[in-house]
């Protein structure tokens, strides 16, 4: 079933009140979600905080503009950002991406994106990483592990995180797989497009990319902007969605 989200931030949803000492929602003992509307800025796409004994990454970045939320919401889910090793980018799209400069600068993690969707931010390309669709440009910064290929392993910890290579959405786009709490939990950003010829986007990518990640049997996906879901039925029957339409 879809993850319920919590009264708190149901009541910030309908009232615009918030409830300041609910800033996390807990999806395993090791994973949690530290971003994303009613969490940090409503612009933000989800983000994700992983801590691995010790050993932390951080899925996506949001547009920054409520950056030190982000840290604050870190620190309540009992990590330190001195534990942040990477900074995984799911794609280069502004409202993962536009806060990736200010969480590097900071925390000093890695950044970890595609090797073709990197030098969209290396060269902060305001359209490609649609930043102009939010009425702002891109400030550009490195990317420390260009990732290639179809599949590439990440060390966490002594746990490995899988970067799986789904270009449609944007040329670059990754899915992030590992295992927690005996689950095997999918950061699947943004599943549901859009597809758009300025940010590069190929259809027929795009659908092979939505049957690869069904095969990946899921138990757990984390979506960029439609929540969480649990259950391997549920999880490939919102991915399906999109394939029918």
């Amino acid at each position: 079933m879809r993850q319920a989200i919590s009264e708190p931030i149901a009541r910030f949803i309908k009232t615009g009140k918030f409830n300041a000492k609910v800033i996390t929602m807990k999806i395993t003992d090791e994973i949690f979600q530290i971003g994303g509307g009613g969490l940090t800025s409503y612009e933000d796409a989800a983000i994700y905080l992983i801590n691995f004994d010790g050993h932390a990454a951080i899925v996506d970045a949001g547009c920054g503009g409520s950056h030190k939320k982000l840290l604050k919401n870190i620190r309540a889910c009992g990590v330190s950002t001195d534990a942040i090793e990477y900074l995984l980018l799911t794609h280069c799209h502004f409202d993962h991406t536009g806060g990736a400069k200010a969480l590097k600068d900071e925390i000093h993690c890695k950044v970890i994106s595609h090797e073709l969707d990197a030098p969209f931010l290396e060269q902060g390309n305001p359209i490609v990483t649609a930043a102009s669709w939010y009425g702002s440009g891109m400030t550009p910064f490195a990317v420390d592990r260009k990732l290639s290929g179809a599949q590439e392993d990440i060390k966490l910890g002594g746990r490995i995180i899988q970067a799986i290579h789904i270009p449609g959405h944007s040329p670059g786009s990754v899915a992030y797989l590992t295992e927690s709490d005996g689950l095997r939990v999918l950061f699947g950003q943004d599943v549901h497009g859009p597809l758009d010829s300025s940010l590069l986007s190929n259809k027929e990518d795009y659908l092979r990319s939505l049957n690869l990640l069904i095969s990946l049997e899921a138990d757990i996906l984390c979506e960029g902007h439609y929540g969480i879901f649990r259950g391997k039925d549920e999880v490939k029957d919102f991915i399906r969605s999109f394939l029918k339409s």
